[in-house]
């Protein structure tokens, strides 16, 4: 038997080499981080410097709060409409009003994220219907394509509502600025390029964006974007100058930009807190629950714990100037992929970022900023990709009607009303298939404990008001249960959602079996595993 020393001096090396190991990690997806961060920034009517900000915070400071052990907290392309729009209407023509103005909106969605943890409201946004998720996330992704465009084209943007940019597209192209496009061309091109060739190992271990920047800083530089300049070329003159590179302040302390508060009760400043609280926290709990499924050792993250995390984080975030923040999907995965272990790669990556930022500020205003519109171009059309739509069909008409109504109202409205009205038709769709709402809250499950079986037994709609006691109760399992029975012999309806969210569920047990009893006795409408089921006439 080795003594305690041995066994001491076993950890200890065992611990050094995770933190390595994490500090690596943290230093590849501070690679990727850095260009995001500036694009997602000036995307949304921040200062480039705001993203990083926001990372940096998300990184040294939220990681000590949140237990979310794999996740990567940073500035996400989904708040990009959010954030844009809070600058636009508060500022009312002066983007400098409007950013402090947005970063009050910003403060106070932290607050409210904060008390929502502090209440356990996390696990609330674990029964939003994905398919009104996908749907938000799908209109967000062609918003981006086409407020990006003329970035990328070095065209003049036309502005307007979401649909009038899309008719608009055609415009900048016949208008592209040829070098400033050959750089957005360029950066797009080796983002697809990378991206079907990541099955290759060695592909997929270097950063996309690094690669791009790599090659679009030098083109930059070879066609002089730092000098104001014109060219001729087709007949025509062009513009090239500094306005074409990110801009950023002398010091990272210049960078720190107060709230303005003014305005802060007006109906405007509501509308966007509640959309920062709700989005916000609803794709950052999605984001946890995903890397949560992904994770090696099967562990289930605090989802209230990793909100206050959020929550503090966008606190602080915003009362210095930067973005909000989420636990963001990509970021997290390719820190998976790394080797990461716990939360301290998130802390490097802060520390990465803050030291780059503020050491090297002179390398970040060489990059083009339509190297950055292509990288969003590439993250819009992958939220707004046709497979999306295909995989919404597949599921069931039900779900593509949930999806597309999601869809097409966020882009003729906004983001709030998409996601009230998708909902809406959610619950019209229940009272319809189970003859009213009434049922959804009378039947709380039934659970019972036979040795090393956990019998959950459901009567009437198994839908989202289900879900909260269900996972309540099969979350954090009982010592020595090693099998899950759900009953739904006695259910009316069950819905996607609910078995979406049950096999997720049962994702994070280390040794139990999930068995579904019932399913084969209901009409499904449609042949995919979690189509909606009503019970047989």
């Amino acid at each position: 038997m080795p003594d305690t020393t041995t066994r001491q001096a076993t950890a200890g090396l065992r611990s050094g080499l995770q933190l390595v190991q994490n500090a690596t990690s943290g230093f590849l997806v501070f690679l990727i981080a850095l260009p995001l961060c500036l694009g997602i920034s000036t995307a949304s009517g921040f200062p480039a410097v705001a993203g990083v900000l926001t990372a940096i915070v998300g990184g040294v400071i939220a990681s000590f709060i949140g237990s979310a052990p794999l996740t990567i907290k940073g500035p996400a392309a989904g708040l990009i409409v959010i954030a844009l729009g809070a600058v636009t209407e508060l500022g009312g023509g002066n983007p400098a009003l409007g950013y402090q103005k947005a970063l009050a909106v910003g403060v106070v969605a932290g607050a409210i994220q904060i008390v929502l943890a502090l209440t356990r409201a996390g696990v609330v946004a674990t029964i939003m219907p994905p398919a009104v998720v996908h749907g938000m996330l799908a209109a967000i992704g062609v918003i981006i394509i086409a407020k990006q465009t003329p970035v990328a084209l070095g065209a003049v943007s036309k502005g307007g509502e979401p649909l009038e940019m899309l008719a608009h597209i055609p415009t900048y192209i016949a208008g592209a600025n040829p070098i400033v496009a050959a750089v957005g061309l360029l950066a797009l091109f080796t983002l697809i390029t990378m991206n079907l060739a990541s099955r290759f190992p060695l592909v997929k271990r270097v950063p996309a964006p690094l690669v791009v920047l790599l090659l679009t800083v030098p083109l930059a530089a070879t066609f002089h974007f730092s000098q104001q300049h014109d060219y001729s070329m087709l007949g025509q003159t062009f513009s090239i100058g500094p306005k074409n590179l990110v801009q950023l302040p002398g010091s990272l302390l210049s960078a720190v930009t107060l709230p303005d508060f003014s305005v802060i009760t007006s109906a405007v400043s509501i509308k966007y807190i509640i959309m920062f609280a709700l989005v916000g926290s609803v794709e950052s709990l999605l984001s946890v629950l995903a890397v949560d499924s992904l994770d090696p050792q099967k562990r289930a993250s605090n989802l209230d714990k990793d909100l206050l995390a959020v929550g503090v984080g966008n606190l602080i975030a915003s009362a210095i100037g930067g973005l909000p923040m989420i636990s963001e999907i990509v970021r997290s995965k390719a820190n998976m992929d790394a080797g990461a272990t716990n939360r301290s790669s998130n802390f490097f990556h802060g520390v990465f970022l803050l030291l780059f930022v503020a050491l090297l500020p002179g390398l970040l205003q060489m990059i083009p900023l339509a190297a950055l519109a292509a990288m969003l171009l590439f993250t819009g059309y992958r939220l707004a990709s046709p497979k999306e739509f295909l995989h919404m069909w597949h599921v069931g008409k039900d779900q593509f009607a949930l999806f597309f109504t999601t869809f097409a109202v966020t882009l003729a409205t906004d983001l709030l009303v998409g996601v009230g009205v998708g909902i809406l038709l959610k619950l019209a769709l229940h009272a319809y298939r189970a003859g009213g709402l009434r049922g959804m809250f009378r039947n709380p499950p039934a659970v019972l404990r036979d040795g090393e079986v956990l019998r959950v037994t459901i009567t009437g709609p198994a839908v989202f008001s289900t879900l909260l006691p269900v996972r309540k109760a099969l979350s954090g399992l009982p010592e020595g249960v090693t099998s899950v029975e759900v009953d739904l012999r006695g259910a009316t309806l069950v819905d996607f959602t609910f078995q979406e969210k049950l096999a997720g569920i049962a994702d994070e047990w280390s040794t139990a079996k999930l068995k579904v009893i019932g399913l084969d006795q209901m009409k499904a409408s449609s042949n995919h595993p979690f189509a909606a089921r009503t019970r047989a006439a």
